[in-house]
């Protein structure tokens, strides 16, 4: 793993610090209590669907080529520990939620884009999750991430009505529900 640098650590950091409080000895529901409770719902106004990113072959995508359907926009990167965690849970959370319309958008902020990206996918197991990348971290920028992990919950309208910073369990039962409802029915 890289040694972060003070751009990194200063990024990752509000969500370094809230991993702590997570870390050892808590149970997996107590990670998914943890999780539950860091979600904030939000009433703001829909994220610009020009916000771009790039897919793993490069082809640049907006957030409009995503209309009508729930997002659940997950920033990360693969030198962020609190991020690397809760992978596993984001791909098993596409998983649950692919027939229902509801797209799990990981958009890493790595520099070395897919070929860093890709490999670390493959020693993960990750299998759900699609590659796509936002290395210079404009769409971090648009979303307003304040650190990393950060994920953003898109209604099925494009609203901004969800947000949690720090890594969660985004697998459990109840993290599951609260996605369900904020994004709204298919």
């Amino acid at each position: 793993m890289p040694v972060l640098n003070r751009r990194s650590a200063m990024f990752c950091a509000p969500a370094l610090f809230g991993a702590t409080l997570l870390a050892p000895g808590l149970s997996r529901q107590g990670w998914a209590a943890k999780g539950l409770e860091k979600l904030r719902e939000v009433a703001s106004p829909a994220p610009s669907p020009a916000i771009t990113f790039t897919d793993a072959d490069g082809k640049e995508t907006t957030l409009a080529n995503f209309a009508g359907q729930g997002l659940v926009i997950n920033l990360w990167a693969t030198w962020c520990p609190p991020c690397v965690a809760e992978m596993p849970a984001l791909d098993r959370l596409q998983a649950m939620l692919r027939a229902e319309r509801i797209a799990v958008l990981a958009l890493s902020s790595d520099r070395g884009g897919r070929a860093q990206v890709e490999p670390f996918y493959q020693r993960l197991g990750l299998k759900e999750l699609a590659i796509w990348l936002d290395p210079r971290g404009a769409a971090a920028r648009a979303l307003g991430a304040r650190g990393l992990p950060t994920t953003v919950l898109i209604d099925r309208a494009g609203r901004d009505v969800a947000r949690l910073e720090g890594e969660a369990a985004w697998d459990a039962p109840e993290l599951v529900a609260a996605v369900r409802r904020l994004v709204g029915a298919p």
